[in-house]
């Protein structure tokens, strides 16, 4: 059942699931409200989708025009969806107010993505901002019904922990919901009631896991790291508690959003680029390097990721945005990308693979802990698995071209020797930093009539035997994410702490 899952959820992207999880509570409160279990009409909630949407959708052809981007569908849809969900449905077409509240709060959602913007960054959640504004300029506030309604809890549940799944965003989800119960209890447990009464009032009759799950998981604006991004969640969470309050403002769910944002740019990298690419490279079987010039100085840690919007007609499923790790070190005048094409492979990646030389791509959100560590002492293994081997060559790049010395070791598995990419530079760290790659080729079928690396899987054996000290080192492992899964598990049956195992986000996939 849990390899059902997983298969499923890395067909899909993170902004489509999340989309399909609004769009599925939409249409459950509709049925919901059609059987007498909601106080709303479908009609009118359809009534009053549509004009958000289409509100959103007018506004944000206006800006992507002005601006001359790429207008993102996804990120349009998501955000009309949530506005749908948290806006409670009108009660009659007369409702001129009403109606206009709606519209406002669309066309607010898409401006503030290009006017509230930095470096052509946003700097809030949309739909938040929108609906902060219009309690401020119309008097009108989001009721956040969606996660009032106790019928649509398991499903908000459900869907939310997906989500978080699809993103690993469990840290931030926890630490958000660790500080909104503290706050929360500890302020009504002040005023006389107990601990699980005002925990259960909060958890069945707030947006409370809605929040946790869709709004404060917004990429965009979430922290790039770890420890930023639970920062970040305990100050959303703290803020969250509607006891909270500066003179008689009082703090409600888009407020504390909103200054989790603030303080989300604060610790961020503030740019979005637009790329030009310059050269396109077959360098294995199925598997080619992009290699983009950079419109300004960009600065990241080797081994980090970043989100890439490729605007094509048609797009799939998957959408028009993809994590991709950067193949390069900080120390080159290029950005570069390793990626992996497939027989079926989406419409992001046909285009990808159909740009010509000068084409443009626009890449923001630089995130990442999957970083060397501080302390150049500490003794390392990388262990990869096919395209999963693009942060190591971006890390050994970097060691080599600032000849840095590391004691580190890398266990690179391939299916056959065609499909192994960036030797030169593995061969230059050994030759210049002696760092130890062993390369080995799991179809045994296909092995060249001259080997001299390693055959089979990477085993408890093949790691005892290539890196005797193991018990000493941190390991760092990335590929796709059943690779990742099984190398764990051999790490772990040979005794190596869980502490001492960092995995790849291995963007790719979402």
């Amino acid at each position: 059942m849990l390899d059902a899952i997983d298969n499923l959820l890395n067909k899909i992207t993170m902004y489509r699931l999340t989309l399909y999880c609004l769009l599925s509570w939409w249409l459950i409160a509709a049925v919901f409200g059609f059987a007498g279990l909601l106080p709303y009409s479908p009609q009118m909630m359809l009534f009053s989708a549509l004009v958000i949407t289409a509100s959103c959708l007018a506004t944000n052809a206006i800006f992507a025009r002005t601006f001359k981007v790429a207008a993102n569908v996804e990120s349009l849809y998501i955000t009309a969806l949530i506005l749908a969900l948290i806006i409670t449905p009108l009660k009659s077409l007369n409702d001129a107010s009403g109606i206009m509240f709606l519209v406002w709060a669309g066309i607010w959602a898409m401006a503030s993505k290009y006017l509230l913007a930095i470096n052509k960054k946003h700097i809030f959640n949309p739909a938040a901002f929108a609906v902060a504004l219009t309690s401020v300029t119309l008097g009108y506030s989001a009721s956040w019904w969606i996660g009032g309604n106790l019928p649509m809890l398991p499903f908000v549940l459900l869907g939310g922990v997906l989500v978080a799944k699809k993103i690993i965003r469990f840290d931030l989800v926890l630490s958000f919901l660790f500080a909104a119960f503290a706050t929360i209890i500890g302020f009504g447990v002040s005023h006389g009631s107990t601990p699980l009464t005002v925990a259960l009032q909060a958890l069945l009759h707030s947006p409370l896991l809605f929040f946790a799950f869709i709004m404060i998981t917004e990429p965009i604006t979430t922290p790039p790291t770890r420890s930023w991004r639970m920062l970040y969640g305990v100050l959303a969470g703290f803020l969250f508690a509607p006891a909270i309050h500066v003179g008689t403002v009082y703090s409600t769910p888009e407020l504390a959003l909103l200054a989790g944002n603030i303080f989300s740019y604060l610790v961020s990298p503030k740019a979005k680029f637009v790329l030009k690419l310059k050269e396109r490279e077959k360098i294995a079987d199925g598997t080619y390097s992009f290699i983009f010039e950079k419109d300004k100085k960009m600065f990241f840690r080797p081994g980090q990721y970043m989100e890439w919007t490729l605007g094509h007609k048609k797009p799939d499923a998957r959408g028009n945005r993809r994590y991709f790790t950067l193949a390069s070190s900080p120390t080159e005048h290029e950005l570069m990308l390793g990626i992996k094409f497939y027989a079926d492979s989406s419409s992001f990646k046909k285009s990808l693979l159909s740009m010509k030389v000068g084409d443009e791509i626009t890449v923001a959100q630089l995130a990442g802990d999957f970083t060397l560590p501080r302390n150049k002492n500490e003794k390392l293994a990388f262990i990869a698995g096919g395209i999963g081997i693009t942060p190591f060559r971006s890390m050994l790049q970097y060691l080599s071209d600032k000849n840095e010395q590391r004691p580190v070791v890398l266990l690179y598995s391939n299916k056959t020797a065609s499909e192994i990419i960036y030797k030169d530079a593995f061969d230059s760290a050994q030759k210049k930093l002696g760092i130890k790659t062993v390369y080995t080729l799991t179809d045994a079928a296909s092995i060249p009539p001259r080997w001299s690396g390693e055959t089979g899987r990477i085993n408890e054996s093949m790691i005892k035997e290539k890196i005797p000290d193991y018990r000493e080192r941190t390991f760092y492992v990335s590929g796709p994410h059943s690779m990742v899964a099984a190398f764990e598990k051999v790490l772990k049956n040979v005794g190596v702490k869980k502490g001492r195992i960092k995995t790849d986000f291995f963007p790719g996939l979402v």
